[in-house]
C-alpha cells in the first residue's frame, strides 16, 4: 500500500478540516440509525431516495455547478423508481420525519465534501483519505459505544458467546468494508457527487433484487415496476452523463500526418523552443490544421 500513493502533508488547519469531515460521517450514520427507530423502513428508503436532489441543490448553491435539463429529467425515474420499489406501509413520527430529512441532507453534504477533498485544493488520494478518516472514526465509534453502554455489552458477548466463526465473519466484513470505501471514494472522485447518489439509488433496488433470490423476498407489481424504472433511470442517466462528457472534450487541432516523438524533438531543437516556430513548422508539414 505504501507504494500505491504518497500521503499528503497537511497543515494544522487542513487536519482540523479532516476532523470535521470525520465528525460529519459519524453524525450522518448515527442520525440515520436513530431515525430508523422512529419511521418505517419503506418511508426511510423513500426519503433517502431524495439524496440526488439535495446533492444537486448543494452543488448549485455552494459550488455554482450547473446541470443540463437532460440530467434533471434523468434523475426523475431514479428517484420515483425507488419510491415504487420500496412502496409499503409508511409510518413515521414528526421527530422521525425531521431526523430522516436531516440524515438525507447530511448524506448529500458528505458526498459533496468527499468529492471536494479529492478533486479540490487538497487533492487527496482515496487511500490517503481513508488512512486519515479511519483512525478518527474508530476513536469516535469507541467513545460513542462507551457513552451509550454498548461497549460493555460487546465485551460481555465476546467473553461468553463469541466463536471463531464469528471472528472470521467480522474480519471478512471489515475487509469488505475497506474495499467498499476504496471503491466508493475512487468512484466519487472520478464520477462526481451527483452520479454517486444516483448509483446509491440503484444500489437500493439491486439490494431488493438480491433479497428476492437469497431470502425469497415477496414483492408486488408496484415494487417490480419501481425496480425496472430505477434501473432504466440509472442507465439513462449514465448515457446522458457520457454524452455530455464527450461534448466537453473538443479537439484543439486535427492531425493529418503522424508526429513521432523523434520528429517533435527535432522541431523543438531546430526552432530553439520557439512556440511560433514550432507551430509554423507543424502547419507547413501538414501535421496539424486548425478546425474551421
Amino acid at each position: 500500500m505504501r507504494g500505491s500513493f504518497k500521503p499528503s502533508q497537511l497543515s494544522l488547519k487542513e487536519n482540523l478540516v479532516m476532523l470535521a469531515i470525520s465528525v460529519l460521517y459519524t453524525i450522518n450514520i448515527a442520525i440515520s440509525n436513530v431515525s430508523l427507530n422512529m419511521v418505517s423502513v419503506p418511508f426511510h428508503q423513500v426519503v433517502r431516495a431524495m439524496t440526488p436532489i439535495f446533492t444537486v441543490m448543494i452543488s448549485l448553491v455552494f459550488l455554482r455547478t450547473t446541470y443540463s435539463k437532460a440530467k434533471y429529467l434523468a434523475l426523475l425515474p431514479v428517484i420515483f423508481g425507488v419510491a415504487f420499489a420500496t412502496f409499503g406501509e409508511y409510518n413515521f413520527t414528526l421527530l422521525g420525519f425531521l431526523l430522516t430529512i436531516l440524515g438525507t441532507l447530511l448524506a448529500a453534504v458528505k458526498t459533496v465534501v468527499t468529492n471536494r477533498v479529492q478533486v479540490g485544493r487538497l487533492k487527496l488520494h482515496p487511500l490517503d483519505l481513508l488512512l486519515r478518516m479511519s483512525p478518527i472514526a474508530f476513536l469516535q465509534t469507541i467513545l460513542y459505544s462507551y457513552l451509550s453502554g454498548e461497549l460493555s455489552s460487546v465485551q460481555e458477548f465476546m467473553a461468553t458467546e463469541m466463536t471463531n466463526g464469528m471472528y472470521l465473519a467480522v474480519l471478512f466484513n471489515g475487509i469488505l468494508a475497506f474495499m467498499l470505501n476504496v471503491v466508493s471514494f475512487t468512484a466519487n472522485k472520478q464520477a462526481g457527487p451527483v452520479t454517486m447518489t444516483v448509483a446509491g439509488n440503484v444500489k437500493q433496488v439491486l439490494s431488493i433484487v438480491l433479497a428476492i433470490f437469497i431470502f425469497k423476498l415477496q414483492i408486488n407489481a408496484t415494487n417490480a415496476f419501481g425496480i425496472l424504472l430505477t434501473l432504466f433511470g440509472g442507465a439513462y442517466y449514465a448515457q446522458v452523463d457520457a454524452q455530455e462528457s464527450k461534448k466537453k472534450v473538443l479537439p484543439l487541432f486535427h492531425s493529418h500526418n503522424p508526429v513521432t516523438e523523434e520528429s517533435m524533438l527535432d522541431l523543438i531543437i531546430s526552432e530553439k523552443g520557439s512556440a511560433s516556430g514550432i507551430y509554423e513548422a507543424l502547419s507547413a508539414s501538414g501535421a496539424i490544421q486548425l478546425p474551421k
